[in-house]
């Protein structure tokens, strides 16, 4: 027997089962704050303890922290667009929307990759202090999620030119959507709490 669809609601929400699975992201993203809560206390008990070794200050590549800021917070925006192509049923425009949102946010990631290399080149390695362990720990597991979204939303892409846009993936949609905002609102604490912070004490 189909599932009984709500037309009144936007497409992703019209099935009880895609209800639900958006109901159990929420869930799932409740688990990953508390990751990452988690990460942020230890960097904060840590985040002084450089055994000697180089401070953030000693290494930090401003312009490169600024650059990925900036293209974290854009790729945010275009996933929004995305999101709104998709409630007007525009697949084309959808697909071409998170195609530029992965594009961004694998300029995000080579731009990290990059930061990690000069601080090793500099002698900054997990080995050298407590602090850098914390640090690598924590901007390392928010570019695992950046990766693992980008490679997500790649398959999704995949799915939407085979299938069109369903209730099915108009869900997949959303939920990529919500994971990568998450992400982006992640990035922002890093950026205040570890980045300027670290500049300006």
């Amino acid at each position: 027997m189909a599932a009984k669809l709500n037309t009144s609601l936007p497409l992703e929400y019209q099935s009880e089962q895609s209800r639900m699975n958006i109901l159990g992201f929420w869930i799932f993203l409740g688990a990953e704050i508390v990751l990452f809560a988690s990460l942020f206390g230890v960097y904060s008990v840590l985040s002084g303890r450089t055994a000697g070794g180089p401070g953030l200050q000693d290494i930090i590549m401003v312009e490169g922290v600024m650059i990925q800021t900036v293209l974290l917070l854009i790729s945010s925006f275009t996933c929004g667009i995305a999101i709104y192509e998709m409630r007007r049923n525009n697949v084309k425009g959808l697909v071409t929307w998170l195609i530029i949102t992965l594009l961004l946010g694998a300029g995000f990631l080579y731009m990290e990759i990059s930061e990690f290399i000069h601080y090793v080149h500099l002698g900054a390695t997990m080995q050298t202090s407590a602090f850098l362990s914390s640090f690598f720990t924590l901007l390392g597991t928010h570019g695992l999620h950046v990766t693992f979204g980008i490679v997500w939303a790649t398959m999704l892409i995949i799915q939407l030119v085979k299938r069109g846009l369903t209730p099915v993936t108009a869900r997949k949609v959303f939920i990529i959507g919500l994971y990568w905002h998450f992400l982006d609102v992640v990035w922002i604490f890093i950026f205040t709490f570890v980045y300027l912070k670290g500049v300006v004490m």
